[in-house]
This record gives C-alpha cells, sequence and structure tokens, in this order.
C-alpha cells in the first residue's frame, strides 16, 4: 500500500496543473481535498498512517486515492464554455450559444463535472450510462428552450452545492421537459451551499428514482413551480438541510412507489433531521405526499418523520387540500427521536364539479395507522370545515399530538377505529368516528 499511495502522490503532484483534488477512498465511501490540503502526503507511525489535509488514515483502510480532473461547463450570458481535460475519457461535448449538451460514453471512471456562472438563454443536457457527480459553484442558469438541467442518465447521481456558493436554476414556460431540474437516476445532494428552483412549464426538481439529502445540505429552495415543487421515485431521504416550498400548483413534496424497485426503501418517506417547510396554495393537493404503488398493492408505504421540525400551512386557497398524506402508515418520532411537526389548517372544503364529492382540507392523513412515538405534534384546524387528522388508526405511545378544531363546522380527530388511550403518549382533540 505504501509504494502504491507513493505512486499516486507523485502522479498528484505531476497532473497537478490540470487536477482539482484528489479522493480518498475508504469502504465505498470518498472524502475530497484540495491540492493545497495535499501538497504533501507524510506517513507516520513507521508508514502505517498516511497525513492528508490535517486528517491522519490508516492505510490498511485506505482503499485507493484518485485524482480528480473535472470537466468544468461555465456560462457567461448568451454563450457557454466547456473544458475537457485529456483525462476526461469518453466525455465530448456540444454548445450552441447557452445550450450545451455532454455525452459521457465511459462506464468504468465516475467523471466530475463544474457548473457555474450566468446565463438567461441556457441549458445543460447530460448523456450517460455512469454514476457520476455534478457541482454547483454559483450557477445561476434560465433556460429560455426546454429544461435548465436535464441529466439522461439512470445511476446514482451526486449533487454538490459547492460551500458558500448561491445556485439559482430555472426553465422555460414552454417544452416538454418534466422539471427545470430532472434526474433519471437517483439524485444524493450533498454541500453547504444553496440551490432554489424554479419550475415555469412543469415539476420544480424531479429525480426518476429516489431522492437523498445528506446531513451537510445547506438550502434547497422551491421558488414557485407550475407542478409539483420536488417530485420523486422509489424513496425520499432527508438526513439535514433546510428545504422550502412555496407557490406551487401541484404537489409540495410527492414521492411514488415503484412496484419495479428493488430499492429496500422503496415506498418510504424518512425524514431523520433538518427542517422541511411547506406551504399549500392550490386546490385539493398536498404538502407532503407519499403514494401507494398502483401495480403492486403489497408494498405499504411508510411515511416516518422521525427527526427535525416540520412546518406545513394550507392556506385559505388551498381549498380540500392535504398537509400531509400517506397512502400507507404514518409515524411521527421514537423512543429515541423528537420531532417538532407543526400544521395550520386554514382552507375550505372543496367540491368536485363534476362528482360533487366534498373533500376536507385536512392536517393529517393517513389511509392505514397514524402512529404517534414521540416529539410534538400541533395541528391546528381553523378553516371552515376543515379537519385536523384522518386516519384509519391512531396509535400513541410516546410525544403528543395536539389537535384543534375551531373553524366552522370544523373536525379535530376522524377515525375509522376506535382510538385506546392508555398506551403511551398524549393525544388531546375531539374525535369522531
Amino acid at each position: 500500500m505504501k509504494k502504491i499511495l507513493a505512486t499516486i502522490a507523485l502522479a498528484v503532484f505531476a497532473t497537478a496543473a490540470n487536477a482539482q483534488w484528489i479522493r480518498v477512498w475508504s469502504g465505498g465511501e470518498s472524502t475530497r481535498y484540495a491540492l493545497t490540503e495535499a501538497s504533501s502526503l507524510p506517513y507516520t507511525a513507521a508508514g502505517s498512517c498516511l497525513e492528508i489535509g490535517g486528517f491522519t488514515y490508516s492505510t490498511a483502510e485506505i482503499d485507493s486515492i484518485t485524482i480528480v480532473n473535472p470537466v468544468t461547463v461555465t456560462w457567461d450570458g448568451d454563450h457557454a464554455s466547456v473544458d475537457i481535460p485529456y483525462t476526461a475519457e469518453g466525455v465530448t461535448a456540444t454548445v450552441d450559444g447557452g445550450h450545451v449538451t455532454i455525452t459521457n460514453t465511459c462506464t468504468t471512471i465516475e467523471h466530475e463535472f463544474i457548473l457555474a456562472g450566468s446565463s438567461a438563454h441556457g441549458s445543460l443536457t447530460y448523456v450517460g450510462e455512469y454514476k457520476c457527480k455534478f457541482h454547483l459553484n454559483g450557477l445561476n442558469l434560465t433556460s429560455d428552450a426546454g429544461g435548465a438541467i436535464d441529466i439522461q442518465c439512470g445511476k446514482r447521481i451526486d449533487l454538490i452545492l459547492e460551500d458558500g456558493t448561491t445556485n439559482v436554476v430555472a426553465d422555460a414556460a414552454t417544452g416538454d421537459q418534466k422539471a427545470a431540474f430532472n434526474c433519471q437516476g437517483h439524485l444524493e445532494v450533498a454541500g453547504s451551499g444553496s440551490l432554489t428552483v424554479t419550475g415555469n412549464c412543469r415539476h420544480a426538481l424531479r429525480s426518476n428514482e429516489y431522492l437523498q439529502l445528506k446531513k451537510s445540505v445547506g438550502a434547497l429552495t422551491v421558488s414557485s413551480a407550475v407542478g409539483d415543487g420536488i417530485h420523486c421515485g422509489e424513496y425520499f431521504l432527508m438526513n439535514g438541510g433546510t428545504v422550502t416550498i412555496a407557490n406551487v400548483g401541484g404537489d409540495g413534496l410527492q414521492v411514488e412507489t415503484d412496484a419495479a424497485s428493488e430499492e429496500a426503501l422503496n415506498g418510504q418517506f424518512v425524514m431523520n433531521g433538518g427542517t422541511l417547510d411547506v406551504t399549500v396554495t392550490s386546490t385539493d393537493t398536498k404538502g407532503i405526499r407519499l403514494d401507494a404503488s398502483a401495480e403492486d398493492a403489497s408494498i405499504v408505504p411508510e411515511m416516518s418523520l422521525l427527526g427535525g421540525v416540520v412546518t406545513v400551512n394550507l392556506n385559505s386557497t388551498a381549498l380540500g387540500a392535504k398537509a400531509i398524506a400517506s397512502e400507507g402508515n404514518l409515524t411521527i418520532g421514537s423512543p429515541s427521536s423528537a420531532p417538532t411537526v407543526a400544521i395550520t389548517v386554514a382552507a375550505d372544503i372543496y367540491t368536485d364539479p363534476d362528482s360533487g364529492e366534498e373533500n376536507r382540507a385536512t392536517g393529517l392523513k393517513a389511509d392505514q395507522t397514524l402512529t404517534i412515538a414521540g416529539g410534538e405534534t400541533t395541528v391546528n384546524a381553523i378553516g371552515p370545515k376543515s379537519r385536523g387528522v384522518r386516519a384509519t388508526t391512531l396509535i400513541a405511545t410516546g410525544g403528543s399530538l395536539i389537535v384543534t378544531n375551531t373553524g366552522s363546522k370544523s373536525q379535530g380527530i376522524k377515525l375509522d377505529n376506535t382510538f385506546v388511550s392508555g398506551q403511551g403518549g398524549i393525544v388531546s382533540g375531539s374525535f369522531k368516528y
């Protein structure tokens, strides 16, 4: 290992004019270091340890060290430029004004791409068959023809919001794009920068497969969308960051269960930390929505709000909307976690003009079991004929659920099965069966 590391170190210095970073891989995960942090790679403990960027690695734990020569795309007004280093095997690009198409035929190297600059007439289309990383480094990109960013790759895509950067993406108002920022694979977001997305045609941010937000995420904002704010398949996993969604015509955040998926978390919405703030203004929509699979009824959707802060407001214009809705089970908190969930329902009932069916605006809706296991959950139904909670079964084992209904002809908690107290936790509100 020592000889290999020494060889890599020489290679790093030899390619310093082109390389941006090195990555140290251990246990399938990598840590990125700038070349300034790796200007020397001293060994300690008789060669059994290696120091990089102020951190000491055991050489036995290092899988590999890779040199990163990223492809850089820079927008400047109506024009864009692409810098492809000679080490970027299989990468080609075409540029038409501010519109860039990158094709990557390599299936063995995890290439990295830096997106930077500003344009009101630009876009990026990426076509590839292997996992890769995209770094947003002060990007302000608005498309005048279709989507702004379209990643046509079905593999894992790392999206890194570079520390200290502000990034803005918006699509054109017309076109056949699925979202302003669209990813055909599964999207994993990291980095403490910020990203604001506007969906002028349909959805704002879409991941065809799962969407993960890591602990390091800074801020993700959907300023507006004609369709959903965030739309993803398989599952949604949030471990940190601040997500803010408002001014959307569809659902705030929708997750679709995929009957064909082999992912262990398929059909789940899991929030372990961070802040999620959704404002609902459109009729008969959902703030946070988890769907069942129409093709496989055996997959029971599981929504788990286990940590962090969730705030959902149904404005008076959101007739018949639901703040948080799971087509399966919904669990809030656990014996070891205490999330805060605050919901306000200011909307009135919605009457379908075709069927005449009436839908109440509702705070929490679980088609199966609602479990309160920890934390503090408050639901205020202040709209006329609004409802605080709707579920088949309610179980409380810890934490608290406080439901108030002050709107004219409003309801507190509507259940199909009788709630049995004495299982732990606090539940307060008027019941209807």
